[in-house]
C-alpha cells in the first residue's frame, strides 16, 4: 500500500493505516505561530495608538525636540490639544478598512500579502521615528494601518487551513499585542529613552512576523486532515487542487449576496468597538489627575490607560476555551454604558481617584477583547467550511468600521469638550 506523504516533521511510526486514530504533533507550530502572528501583526497599531497623544504633542508645541506639550493654563481652562487623538486614530484604522474590505475580493496571494505587510510596518516605524512634521507622522501611521489591515485579513483566511484552535491563539496574540505594544512603548518612554530609538527598537517586530510565517507555520499542504481519523489527502498537489475547486465555487457575485448573512456577526461587533474607540480616543486623553502629576503627568495618565486597557483585551481574548459567550449584542450595550460612564467622568470629574478609572477602563477592555475573539470563535464553527475562508476575511471589516466611526465622532466632541470649563475634583 501507498503511503501519503507527510509533513517532515512527523516520524515514520505517524504512518498509520487509515481508521486508526491519529494525533497531531505538529499542531502546536501552528497555534504558537498564530500566537506570534496575531502580536506582531496589531503591535504597530497598538503602539501608534499609544503614541498618539504624544505624536499631536510633538507638532504643536514649540519645542519639537520633545514630546511633552506646555500644560501651564489657568485653572479653569483644560488641557486640550489642538487636534484630538482621534486624528491618529483615523490615520491608524482606514487605510486599514479600505484594506479589509477590498481584500476578500482580491487575489490570495498569501506570500506576497505577507510580505507587504511586514515591508509595510517597518516603513511606517521609520517615517513616524525620523518625523520633522505632522504630514510624515501621519504617513508613517498610515502605513502601519494597511501593514495591520492586510495582515488581519489574509491570517484570519488563511486560518480556515488549520485547526479551529488557530482562532483562539491568534485572537490571544492580538490581545497580547495591546500589552506589549502599549505597555513596551509606555515603559520605554518613562525611563528616558527618546521617541526615535524607541521606534527604531521596534524594527524587531516585523522581522518577527516574517520569522513566525515562514519558518514555524506549517504548510497547509502538509498536514493531515484536520479530524481524529489518520485519513490523509493523497498528495499536497491534490490537496492543494482540492480547495481551489471549493473555493472556485464562490463567484464574485455569489461573495457579494452572501455578505449580508455575515450581518449577525458584523453589526454587534462593529458596534462595540465604536464605543469603545470612542472612549480611548476621544474622552481619556480629557480624563485628567492633577492631584497626581507629580508622579503621573497628563500625557502618562493616557499612555498608563491604554495599557491598562490593552491588558483586559489580552485576558478576554485569551479566554474562548474557558468562556464562550455568544450573545456579542450584551457586550455592545454594556460598552455603550460605559460611553456614559466617561463622558460625565469628562464633564464633571466626579471620580475620587483615578484607580477607579483604572477598574472601569480593564472592564471596557475585556469587553471589547470577549467580543472580538467570541465572534470569530462561533465562525469558525458555524460557518461552512466552503465559505469559511471569505467570511473570515470579510467580518474583520466590521471591527474597522465600528472603529473608523469612533475617530469620526470623537474629533467633534473632543473639540466641545474642550471649551467646556476643568472642573473642580471633588
Amino acid at each position: 500500500m501507498k503511503l501519503p506523504r507527510l509533513s517532515n516533521i512527523q516520524s515514520i511510526s505517524e504512518k498509520v493505516e487509515p481508521g486508526t486514530k491519529f494525533k497531531d504533533t505538529g499542531r502546536w507550530r501552528d497555534l504558537t505561530a498564530y500566537w506570534i502572528l496575531g502580536l506582531c501583526n496589531n503591535y504597530g497599531y497598538v503602539v501608534m495608538l499609544s503614541a498618539a497623544h504624544d505624536i499631536i504633542a510633538r507638532f504643536n508645541s514649540d519645542d519639537h525636540a520633545t514630546s511633552k506639550p506646555d500644560y501651564q493654563k489657568p485653572e479653569n481652562e483644560r488641557y486640550c490639544q489642538i487636534m484630538s487623538t482621534g486624528a491618529i486614530l483615523l490615520a491608524d484604522i482606514l487605510p486599514s478598512l479600505v484594506v479589509k474590505a477590498c481584500s476578500p475580493f482580491l487575489p490570495f496571494y498569501v506570500n506576497v500579502r505577507i510580505f507587504l505587510a511586514c515591508f509595510m510596518q517597518c516603513a511606517g516605524f521609520l517615517l513616524v521615528a525620523y518625523a520633522d512634521s505632522t504630514a510624515m507622522a501621519i504617513s508613517g501611521v498610515v502605513l502601519t494601518s494597511l501593514s495591520s489591515g492586510l495582515g488581519e485579513a489574509s491570517f484570519l483566511s488563511y486560518s480556515s487551513k488549520f485547526h479551529k484552535n488557530v482562532i483562539s491563539t491568534w485572537s490571544s496574540g492580538t490581545g497580547g499585542a495591546g500589552i506589549f505594544g502599549s505597555f513596551s512603548y509606555a515603559a520605554l518612554i518613562s525611563i528616558g529613552i527618546s521617541p526615535v530609538n524607541t521606534m527604531l527598537l521596534m524594527l524587531s517586530v516585523p522581522l518577527m512576523e516574517g520569522a513566525a510565517f515562514w519558518v514555524l507555520l506549517r504548510n497547509p499542504c502538509t498536514i493531515p486532515k484536520r479530524d481524529s481519523e489518520a485519513e490523509f489527502r493523497t498528495s499536497p498537489d491534490d490537496q492543494e487542487a482540492a480547495v481551489e475547486t471549493k473555493q472556485a465555487k464562490l463567484t464574485l457575485s455569489e461573495k457579494i449576496r452572501y455578505v449580508p448573512s455575515l450581518f449577525k456577526y458584523m453589526i454587534p461587533l462593529s458596534l462595540v468597538y465604536l464605543f469603545e474607540y470612542f472612549i480611548n480616543q476621544g474622552l481619556f486623553e480629557l480624563v485628567y489627575f492633577k492631584n497626581i502629576e507629580n508622579w503621573l503627568d497628563q500625557p502618562a495618565q493616557y499612555r498608563w490607560l491604554q495599557v491598562d486597557y490593552q491588558i483586559g483585551v489580552f485576558i478576554s481574548r485569551s479566554s474562548v476555551n474557558v468562556v464562550k459567550i455568544d450573545k456579542i449584542w450584551l457586550m455592545a450595550v454594556f460598552q455603550l454604558i460605559n460611553v456614559g460612564i466617561f463622558l460625565t467622568e469628562v464633564i464633571t470629574f466626579f471620580t475620587p481617584s483615578i484607580w477607579i478609572v483604572f477598574g472601569i477602563v480593564f472592564w471596557e477592555g475585556l469587553l471589547g477583547g470577549g467580543a472580538y475573539v467570541n465572534t470569530f470563535y462561533r465562525m469558525s464553527k458555524e460557518i461552512p467550511e466552503d465559505k469559511r475562508n471569505f467570511a473570515l476575511g470579510v467580518v474583520p471589516v466590521a471591527d474597522a468600521i465600528g472603529i473608523a466611526l469612533a475617530g469620526v465622532f470623537a474629533m467633534p466632541v473632543h473639540n466641545e469638550l474642550c471649551r467646556l470649563p476643568m472642573p473642580s475634583r471633588g
